[in-house]
């Protein structure tokens, strides 16, 4: 009897602690959606002087439901449900292509595709002063798959060495270069916001662009670090990803999406229009913590490893050499002198 008595205390003592542990980690869940509910009504397209109030209210209440409502798997449920509304509520809000852009993102590309010939129309090159004084001209050029040889990845780093901003560069010999630029749609007077770009703050555009524009930019005007690399691309898999770029860029200009900082930036969506043709475009934690693409890249083999990683990445480091160019019409091919694995 003592014995059997002891195991019944043992066992209760064990189920105690599993219920506290299972209510413990609910109530973390719980805590977590409470804080994207309310951030996502902060960041909403409700009126200002409502967002406050209507946040804090949800807060408030989701997290007195589970604590109020008897028996408290009632309230869990009440609180789930609340959610549950905000989410459907938050899903409705409708991207646009008919704001007050600034003038850097107020005209989107397309492209007419007849064949293997390609004319993509307001290819972007700014004359720029400075960062934000600019003058923004555009052009349409035709291109010919046939002549399409390969692509290119700048790799973009702006403040943390754990994140970056990748732009691929089509190589078309003769005919040009012409480059895709994933980003926010910003408004005028609209700064980025990392924590923003999680909650339907910015539209998706791509910037399709002159190398003397989207590059020059970068290097010499915003002082990013801008390292070049030369992708082992065959022409095929080059062409078939440039035209997965054209038929986003043509749907975005016909319908307007949303940025999401996680789920669809300037990475994951890249990784989206290579993935279907390239067996080597795996999923891995890099993509999202992009700042160390590269070294992902040089492991399987995508970039040039006739060099040590530490050497290639510092021979593919552009600034100098492309502050030196500038306005040169000559950018694209100075910036590529002497550049590992460049075949001109």
């Amino acid at each position: 009897m003592k014995q059997r008595s002891r195991s019944s205390r043992t066992g209760g003592r064990t189920a105690r602690a599993g219920r506290y542990v299972g209510w413990s980690f609910l109530w973390v869940v719980m805590l977590l959606m409470t804080g994207w509910g309310v951030m996502a009504i902060w960041y909403s397209n409700l009126s200002p002087s409502v967002r406050p109030w209507a946040a804090g209210l949800f807060g408030c209440v989701s997290l007195l439901l589970p604590l109020l409502i008897r028996p408290r798997r009632r309230g869990v449920i009440a609180f789930f449900c609340l959610f549950a509304l905000v989410v459907a509520w938050w899903f409705t809000i409708p991207p646009s292509n008919s704001r007050d852009w600034q003038p850097d993102v107020a005209v989107l590309p397309w492209a007419e595709i007849k064949e293997n010939i390609v004319t993509i129309h307001n290819i972007r090159n700014c004359d720029y002063r400075s960062e934000t004084d600019y003058t923004c001209h555009y052009y349409d050029k035709t291109f010919d798959l046939a002549k399409l040889k390969g692509v290119d990845l700048f790799l973009v780093h702006w403040g943390s060495p754990y994140i970056a901003h990748p732009i691929l560069s089509f190589d078309f010999g003769g005919e040009g270069r012409v480059c895709f630029s994933i980003e926010t749609r910003k408004e005028k007077g609209e700064e980025y916001s990392a924590v923003k770009g999680f909650f339907r703050q910015y539209e998706l555009t791509y910037v399709v662009a002159d190398e003397r524009d989207v590059i020059r930019l970068r290097t010499n005007y915003r002082k990013e670090d801008v390292h070049l690399y030369q992708l082992k691309a065959k022409p095929d898999l080059a062409r078939h990803v440039f035209l997965d770029y054209l038929k986003e860029v043509n749907r975005l200009h016909d319908r307007a999406e949303w940025y999401n900082a996680l789920t669809d930036n300037c990475t994951t969506a890249a990784r989206g229009h290579i993935a279907p043709y390239s067996p080597n475009a795996k999923f891995d934690w890099r993509i999202i913590i992009n700042g160390t693409l590269d070294e992902m890249m040089y492991e399987r083999g995508a970039v040039d490893r006739s060099l040590p990683f530490a050497e290639l990445k510092r021979r593919s480091y552009i600034n100098p050499v492309a502050q030196a160019a500038d306005k040169d019409k000559d950018f694209s091919r100075r910036i590529r002198e002497g550049l590992p694995g460049n075949n001109p």
